[in-house]
């Protein structure tokens, strides 16, 4: 809809500005806010900055830009001051013609005409990166939802975004399975075992950690020091010389490694379909760390890092506040960081208009990302400063936090499960399965399961960190999944009902209820809360968002009578306004990866 109130109203606010107060402002350096709940209005401008210009006092200030507004704004209904902040009620007329065009065109409630800043770019984001030691827990699960919803987000705001998976498939943590599953597992396979592949793999790095404190303990007990018992430990050697046979690429290790790796990808395929989530491209370690060495190896003979007595390379970041860090072992062999060295530059060379890499890593990484982007500032690679990490907390649960090693994770695949029988049962519970067959019923056990646990997970800010709680999760009343999804299906359900009467569409002459202003009123700031998320990367806003639209239409449901056959336009309008809401909320939680039933 062309010039909707805040160009209006930015406009107008400038032009006062230079009336009352000989001051030139650009409208685009003014800003509204939405008003605050306790207040009456729609909008609220900060008057505070504009004392200065004014002379006045800041409700002297708000009073006379008010005056201004109405008497120079068709869109102003009035105005109320409170202390330095003045609120704006927007006229009926213009919500109901704002409704006429999405009524009219439902894509066009995604959109409006806000200036955009600057040319749309090419974002690539990096998200999930398990290791293949062990399947995907409940960490790999925030991970996951954040990384594919954040790359929806980025979409939807108008980015080319490219969603790319990294598989960390070599180093020590792989060769500790390898090591244990070879010299104890007897030829165990997820075949033989019943096991999906990547539990196979787990069980036997946890394995791996539990013989080797015991042989520690062993020659602890035997007079040895703890840390020569831990350098000393058979096994801590062994899988050292694992490992540096994998670099040199030993034929039976190598072949290992394969084997063991591809039960895990087999597992983790069924885990990722589970979720929902898919990448556009995946990487692999194992083809990027040799580019990282080179890297490293250029940046010793260009003077960037430095090599010690003992060989290992190192590069000395106190200059940016930061520590000396290893890059190169003495032995020769990579770190964590030399292959996201090698997978930064090549995705920088395979995509030369990327402006932006997006690493979707849990907080306790926030150094190592640090790290990262002063090493290739003093490489003085001009897309040092499009390396961004979207950090977020750890999740706990109520019994404290997950240790992948000693076996106390929660393990995705489980929770699947039980959050999707426990949707079985509350669904079964309120009898809400007539004209379902068993294949229906089952997807939507699974809809409603994976809703409950990506709302739960994606409604808490991506920097806080959070405590799951599954039972919280599928509750279908409060702000939950599950709520939203059930507003989708009542609406649907109410559209229905009043198929045939969506024709008549000219509703400037009706009058509108609260309840339908602020539905209205909602649906107009989905454009605008797209692009906030997009900017902060946070899903959390989607979410809420959702809720509120969901909770408002609720109350609209409750308070009104939607099918009136003895209204026809009133019923028109209403079930235009339903449907509007319904395309919103589908969207929306399109946006979080969640399905919208139909029918519940």
């Amino acid at each position: 809809m062309k010039n909707r109130f805040g160009h209006h109203f930015r406009a107008l606010l400038s032009e006062a500005l230079k009336q009352l107060y000989s001051t030139d402002i650009n409208p685009n350096d003014i800003s509204f806010q939405e008003t605050k709940k306790e207040f009456s209005g729609d909008i609220t401008l900060v008057v505070f900055p504009f004392t200065k210009f004014s002379k006045k006092s800041p409700e002297q200030t708000a009073q006379d830009l008010g005056a201004y507004l109405s008497e120079n704004s068709g869109l102003t209904e009035n105005f109320n001051v409170v202390k330095g902040f003045l609120n704006i009620s927007i006229k009926n007329e213009f919500w109901l013609a704002y409704f006429k065009d999405i009524a009219h065109d439902l894509k066009s409630v995604l959109t409006d005409d806000q200036p955009k800043q600057g040319a749309e770019s090419t974002l690539m984001v990096e998200y999930s990166s398990p290791n293949t030691n062990k399947p995907l827990h409940l960490g790999h699960v925030r991970n996951n939802l954040l990384g594919l919803s954040v790359s929806k987000i980025l979409k939807a705001a108008g980015h080319k975004v490219i969603m790319v998976n990294l598989v960390n498939d070599r180093g020590v943590h792989i060769c500790k399975s390898m090591l244990a599953w070879q010299k104890f597992g007897k030829g165990e396979t997820p075949e033989s075992s019943g096991l999906k592949g990547d539990h196979l793999v787990g069980k036997y790095y946890v394995l791996y950690d539990q013989k080797l404190k015991e042989e520690i303990a062993g020659l602890v007990k035997e007079g040895m020091q703890q840390e020569d018992a831990e350098k000393n430990a058979s096994l801590s050697q062994e899988v050292q010389e694992m490992l540096r046979k994998w670099e040199a690429n030993d034929a039976e290790v190598i072949s290992l490694w394969k084997k063991m790796n591809s039960w895990v990808y087999k597992g983790f395929d069924e885990t990722y379909k589970n979720l929902g989530v898919s990448f556009d491209k995946i990487y692999y370690e194992s083809e990027t760390y040799l580019l990282g060495k080179k890297i490293v190896n250029e940046g010793l003979e260009a003077g960037a890092f430095y090599k010690k007595d003992d060989g290992s390379v190192w590069v000395d970041l106190a200059d940016a506040g930061l520590d000396q860090k290893v890059l190169l072992r003495s032995d020769g062999t990579s770190v964590y960081i030399t292959q996201d060295m090698g997978t930064a530059q090549l995705r920088f060379d395979e995509y030369p208009n990327l402006q932006k890499l997006i690493y979707v890593v849990g907080n306790e990484q926030d150094y190592h990302f640090k790290v990262l982007i002063e090493i290739f500032k003093k490489l003085k690679r001009s897309w040092a400063g499009g390396l961004h990490h979207l950090s977020y907390g750890m999740v706990d649960l109520p019994s404290g936090k997950m240790k992948s090693r000693e076996g106390t994770v929660v393990d995705a695949d489980e929770l699947i499960k039980e959050i999707t029988e426990s949707a079985e049962m509350t669904t079964k519970a309120l009898g809400k399965l007539d004209n379902y067959d068993d294949a229906a019923a089952k997807k939507l056990y699974h809809d409603l399961g994976m809703g409950a646990l990506k709302y739960f997970i994606l409604k808490v800010d991506p920097k806080k960190r959070m405590l799951f709680n599954p039972a919280e999760s599928i509750d279908l009343n409060g702000n939950t999944g599950p709520f939203i999804q059930y507003t989708y299906a009542r609406i649907k359900s109410v559209l229905a009902k009043g198929a045939g009467q969506l024709d008549n569409k000219a509703f400037e002459s009706l009058s509108i209820s609260p309840e339908e202003k602020a539905l209205i009123r909602i649906l107009y700031d989905y454009p605008a809360t797209i692009r906030s998320a997009a900017e902060a990367m946070s899903p959390a806003q989607i979410a809420n968002y959702a809720y509120e639209l969901a909770k408002a239409y609720n109350h609209f449901y409750h308070d009104h009578i939607i099918v009136d056959s003895a209204d026809g336009l009133r019923t028109s309008f209403r079930l235009n306004l339903s449907q509007s809401v319904a395309f919103t909320i589908q969207h929306a939680l399109d946006l979080l990866g969640i399905s919208a039933p139909e029918r519940m």
